[in-house]
Parts: C-alpha cells; structure tokens; sequence
C-alpha cells in the first residue's frame, strides 16, 4: 500500500464512545510495539495499559482525534485545553498534545501528519499561543518528527517523573 494513497484516503474526526475501545487498544499496541524496538529498557505494567485504555476518561477532559482509513480507526491524537483537569502544557494559554500513535499495521504510513495537522488547527480555533508536548527521553526519531514540523526543544517545561523522563517540545503560533 502506498503511503501517499492511505494518507489521501484518512478521515480525521473527533472521536466517539464507541471508538474508546479501539483507540484504547491502539494506543497500547502501538506504544509496547514502538518502545519495545527503540526503547527495549521501557516497560508499560498493567496501570499504565489501564490509562491508555481509558479513552473514555480522556474525552472527558480533551478533544481526542481519529484518524480512519476505509472506515477503520488508524491513529490517534489527544489535544487538552488550557487549564483541562490533568494538562502537562506548561505554559499559561497552550494546548497540550498527548498519545499520537498510529495502528502497528499502519506504522510509516504518514498519519500522523494529518493527525497532527487537525490537532493544531483544533488549537488555533482556541486561540491559544502555543502547542505544548512530551516526549519521553531516549524518543529520538519521535523528537525530530516534531521538530521537523516547528517544535522547539523547551527543558524548562522537562517533567522528571518517578519513571520516565518527558522532554518538553512547544511549537508557538505567530499571533497576526
């Protein structure tokens, strides 16, 4: 399949009810598949499956996106208002950009650009002044994807949590 023809054919919407399931189960897929090849060190135990399975959770508090091709849900991305219960987004009127990952069967298919494009947008319609972002340490090749689209490096935004080292990432809007 080529990869221009499955970006083409993407539909990105916001995400339903009955799409928590299979988002849930994507993200986990796609995270344990991804870290276990370029991070063998990270381990996700039964708490952190929990959270990335609970979508419903997360539509809550943030706008979670799909990306479908013919039909099937593909990819996903989550953006939180500024000031939503749980942001990581450390500066005072930016989106935080959370959990974009694509299905493994669709890995290297170019779906995170229209993921992230419809997220950033979702962010210019809030009129916030940047988009923050995460990016556990070690992500290489997941840095430089964000950087190659306008994210600059921000440490003052680094979480050192009890597990994991996140990098902080901002991409800001240029205000007219």
């Amino acid at each position: 399949m080529e990869t221009r023809q499955v970006v083409e054919r993407a539909v990105v919407r916001e995400a339903r009810p009955e799409d928590d399931a299979v988002v849930g189960d994507l993200l986990v897929e796609a995270f344990l598949t991804q870290y276990a090849k370029k991070l063998p060190e990270v381990v996700y135990g039964e708490e952190r499956k929990r959270e990335l399975r609970d979508v419903a959770s997360r539509r809550k508090v943030a706008t979670v996106l799909v990306a479908e091709v013919d039909g099937q849900v593909v990819g996903t991305v989550a953006l939180f208002k500024p000031g939503a219960p749980d942001t990581e987004a450390w500066l005072p009127n930016a989106a935080d950009l959370r959990g974009l990952a694509t299905a493994v069967s669709h890995h290297g298919a170019g779906l995170g650009r229209p993921l992230l494009d419809a997220a950033e947008a979702r962010a210019r319609e809030w009129g916030v002044d940047a988009v923050c972002l995460h990016v556990r340490r070690g992500a290489v090749g997941v840095a430089r994807m964000y950087m190659r689209r306008g994210y600059a490096r921000e440490p003052v935004g680094d979480l050192d949590l009890p597990t994991v080292f996140l990098e902080a990432y901002v991409l800001r809007f240029k205000k007219d």
